[in-house]
């Protein structure tokens, strides 16, 4: 296909990023909450949108399904960033990494004394890196949901995970004790695909950008 592959996923991450999209002059024709398709049209015919799972758009990205992509620091960063041209920071979809523990356990007494932590999550990468930099030891228990739950059954002491307003720990009873990064979503592009379709992937780029640099600024 000549034309141009964006794929985004379904949720925070699309609802976000069709404001920029609309300042590039690109309207997605179809609501991909009641469509049932995975490839959207758009008003431009030589654009087009597909959906995938946010864990997928690295690679969808990666390998050539898609010739751009939008997705988060926090999945390029378990994805390990291979062969990805990141030219934007979005500035969209913000939130950040934490470590997060119920509210009667004593974490800073567990990591100072030495302890070996429980700690489930679904970025394995990010929490093996962010541990072994404070020295402490410990078990990674990878989960893909409901991390919550993890403390409440004894799973685990502690989750890492995406937190954005903090009203879904606190209603579990659970406390945010260490912010490990800021996350906000990404402008992905295939390096391949930039040199093949330069001028029209420069354009919607550029596009990008002047539509992001407000929010980046914010």
């Amino acid at each position: 296909m000549t034309g141009i592959t964006l794929a985004l996923s379904k949720g925070r991450i699309f609802d976000e990023t069709l404001p920029l999209l609309a300042q590039a002059g690109v309207r997605v024709l179809e609501d991909p909450d009641t469509s049932r398709k995975l490839i959207l049209a758009t008003n431009q015919p030589d654009v087009r949108v597909v959906l995938v799972r946010a864990t997928d758009v690295p690679t969808y990205v990666q390998y050539g399904g898609a010739d751009l992509g939008v997705t988060g620091l926090d999945t390029l960063l378990e994805h390990g960033n291979q062969g990805l041209y990141q030219p934007l920071d979005l500035a969209i979809a913000r939130c950040r990494m934490s470590v997060a523990v119920r509210a009667d356990f004593d974490y800073a007494s567990a990591v100072r004394q030495g302890s070996r932590l429980r700690v489930a999550t679904k970025y394995v990468g990010i929490a093996r890196e962010f541990f072994a930099a404070k020295g402490v030891h410990v078990d990674l228990i990878k989960l893909y949901g409901s991390m919550e739950l993890a403390p409440l059954t004894g799973l685990a002491d502690a989750i890492v995970d995406l937190v954005s307003t903090g009203s879904t720990l606190k209603a579990n009873d659970l406390v945010e004790v260490e912010r490990i990064m800021d996350i906000s979503s990404r402008l992905v592009v295939n390096q391949a695909a930039l040199k093949l379709k330069q001028a029209p992937m420069r354009r919607l780029i550029d596009a990008f950008a002047q539509a992001s640099c407000g929010k980046a600024s914010a």
